[in-house]
């Protein structure tokens, strides 16, 4: 097994503004994991959730995940062949921007991308993403769903919610204790960055947009203390 390059001195001067003692928590226990675990991942995500990533967290119960601090995270690792904490572990650090984490396991790579590429859960949009699709509620008496399923399988909005969702600018009114338009609204388009009014109606209708993806970037192994980029071998497997 490689030696560690334990004692080298490292200063986290330059993530020390705010926090200091959680840095310097997260950076020994990413220290003591990597002489643990035998494979140190780097994975992006987009679009955080905590939910999702309280599943994969689930899922590897067996292992160390590291999210946000991307700074600590970077130190712990190394950034060059002087400061590395093992052997070659700073060729990960040009992966660590972004939302980025930390995946330290001893599964093997296989069982590792075979995971991640069956995993990925739906969500609702935040302000500023993209909307993969239009949205359109039919004219007449709203629905919770906003026609997206059988009025015959469905229930009429809430009338309490009249004011809620003229408020994010739908046109209704109230006609006989029913939310109603007067013509169909197109809450968005495909292609439209959403702002918040919209995130919050597609919200209230129940309309998922959002698909959370974790992406495996590249991973280092005690085995050979080298890195291999996951582009890179997909580029090989064509």
């Amino acid at each position: 097994m490689p030696k560690s390059k334990r004692n080298k001195l490292i200063s986290l001067t330059k993530t020390q503004k705010k926090g200091r003692e959680n840095n310097v928590r997260i950076f020994d226990a990413i220290r003591e994991a990597l002489d643990e675990y035998s494979f140190v991942w780097v994975f992006s995500v987009a679009s955080m959730r905590n939910a999702q990533l309280k599943e994969v967290r689930a899922e590897f119960q067996d292992s160390r995940i590291f999210f946000g601090k991307t700074k600590v995270m970077t130190k712990a690792l190394g950034t060059t062949r002087e400061d590395e904490y093992r052997d070659n572990l700073s060729k990960l650090s040009k992966h660590m921007n972004g939302e980025v984490g930390l995946l330290l396991t001893n599964r093997t790579p296989e069982a590792v991308t075979e995971f991640f590429e069956n995993f990925s859960a739906m969500d609702f949009a935040r302000a500023g993403a993209v909307s993969p699709l239009t949205f359109t509620i039919p004219a007449g008496t709203v629905y919770s769903r906003g026609g997206e399923i059988a009025e015959e399988d469905d229930l009429p909005l809430a009338h309490s919610l009249e004011t809620t969702v003229r408020g994010l600018g739908m046109p209704t009114r109230l006609v006989n204790g029913k939310v109603t338009l007067n013509e169909e609204y197109t809450v968005c388009e495909e292609g439209d960055v959403l702002n918040s009014q919209q995130t919050r109606l597609l919200k209230l209708f129940g309309v998922v947009t959002a698909e959370f993806k974790v992406k495996l970037t590249a991973y280092w192994s005690s085995a050979d203390s080298d890195v291999k980029e996951m582009d890179a071998m997909e580029e090989d497997d064509d």
